[in-house]
C-alpha cells in the first residue's frame, strides 16, 4: 500500500481512497531530536497544543535547525483530543518519563492533542535556502499551516516528495 502519493486525488492504493477521504495536507516544523525518536521507534505520537480535529493528516515535515530542511512526510491518524492529564498519560505509556514534559507543555489548556503517527518517509528534500529561492520568501511555521490554503507551498511539498523515499517506515504500537 503506497500512502505517499504526491497527488491529492485518491488512488487505487491509498488507504483513504475507497471512502473518498483524503488526508488534509499540513506543513509543520519538527525538532530533529524528535524526528530521530520516530525513526528509533521511541516516538509514536505527536503532541500539540492546537491541531485539526476529526481528520487524518499528511504532515510535510520541516526539520528545524541545525538541519533546516523540508524532506519528510508523516501520515497521521485522527488526533486524540482530551484533557492535558489524559494526553500526558498517553505520552507516559508511549515512552516512560515523557508524560511530565508533555503535561508541562499542555497543562494550561482545556484540551490538547495526541496525534498517532502511522507512517514516515524521508526524501532528499530542500534546504531553507532552496525553499526561499523557490518561493521568494519562506518562514518555517510555528504551529501548522494548512497547505490547501497555500497552493504554491503545497506544490513545492509535493515536488519534494514526488520521487521514491530514501527510507520509510510504518509506525506501530498505538
Amino acid at each position: 500500500m503506497n500512502l505517499f502519493t504526491s497527488s491529492e486525488q485518491p488512488g487505487l492504493f491509498d488507504d483513504a481512497g475507497a471512502a473518498g477521504d483524503v488526508r488534509a495536507p499540513v506543513l509543520m516544523s519538527l525538532n530533529p531530536i524528535y524526528y530521530d525518536l520516530i525513526w528509533a521507534s521511541e516516538k509514536r505520537h505527536e503532541f500539540r497544543r492546537r491541531f485539526l480535529t476529526d481528520q487524518a493528516v499528511r504532515w510535510y515535515v520541516y526539520l528545524t535547525a541545525p538541519v533546516a530542511r523540508l524532506g519528510a512526510v508523516i501520515d497521521l491518524d485522527v488526533a486524540v483530543v482530551d484533557t492535558p492529564q489524559r494526553i500526558a498519560d498517553i505520552a507516559e505509556r508511549a515512552r516512560a518519563g515523557n508524560g511530565a514534559s508533555v503535561f508541562e507543555y499542555v497543562r494550561d489548556l482545556p484540551h490538547a492533542f495526541a496525534i498517532p503517527i502511522l507512517r514516515v518517509a524521508e526524501y532528499p528534500g530542500m534546504t531553507l535556502e532552496q525553499l526561499k529561492d523557490e518561493l521568494g520568501a519562506f518562514h518555517p511555521p510555528q504551529g501548522y499551516t494548512k497547505l490547501r490554503n497555500h497552493p504554491e507551498l503545497l506544490s513545492i511539498c509535493e515536488k519534494v516528495t514526488a520521487d521514491s523515499p530514501t527510507r520509510e517506515m510504518t509506525v506501530s504500537g498505538h
